[in-house]
């Protein structure tokens, strides 16, 4: 698999987002720099500015962080999930749109991939759980939209992916914005 990367400044309280490509689609995504760490390595894109699949990348990220895109719709080279993982991320992906939520235990039931009973349906939820803190895609896969039964539930990244998840949902008009009073 040939994979190029590269970085897009975004708005993001976490800063800029690495994002990997391939001839299929983008295969990674990451928040951080620190979130690309475990994601497959390939070298950097000489000239993203003159690459179409960054300049695409790029532009729709852009669009939807000044609130003027609701759905990247950017090809996705889903080859670094499978199984049950596939299964969630692309259900999230498919049916999660902007400014809406599901719970673990929702999701888990809809991909259609765990069982029915309640014993089931608890480890399903936290199997979801997994699965978002271990997606390779990270907001191309709306894993923000995923929230526990009773609040916003976790993130990966401790703190900061929670400051991350609650900002791109207020983003997305899930949660109220809120006065900043540090600046």
């Amino acid at each position: 698999m040939s994979v190029n990367w590269f970085s897009v400044d975004t708005p993001l309280p976490t800063g800029p987002m690495r994002v990997a490509v391939t001839e299929q689609g983008v295969v990674a995504a990451a928040c951080s720099a620190q979130g690309a760490a475990g994601l497959p390595r390939g070298p950097e894109l000489g000239d993203p500015d003159r690459d179409r699949r960054a300049v695409v990348v790029k532009e729709r990220l852009a669009e939807y962080f000044a609130g003027r895109r609701r759905d990247l719709e950017l090809p996705i080279d889903w080859r670094l999930a499978a199984g049950p993982q596939l299964a969630v991320l692309q259900t999230l992906q498919r049916t999660v749109g902007f400014g809406s939520t599901i719970t673990y235990g929702k999701l888990a039931e809809r991909s259609g991939v765990f069982g029915d009973g309640p014993e089931e349906r608890a480890l399903a939820a936290q199997a979801v759980g997994s699965i978002m803190g271990s997606c390779p895609l990270s907001l191309l896969v709306p894993c923000h939209r995923v929230v526990a039964a009773d609040g916003l539930g976790g993130f990966g990244g401790g703190a900061a992916g929670m400051e991350l998840k609650r900002w791109l949902l207020t983003l997305e008009g899930v949660l109220a914005p809120t006065l900043d009073w540090s600046s």
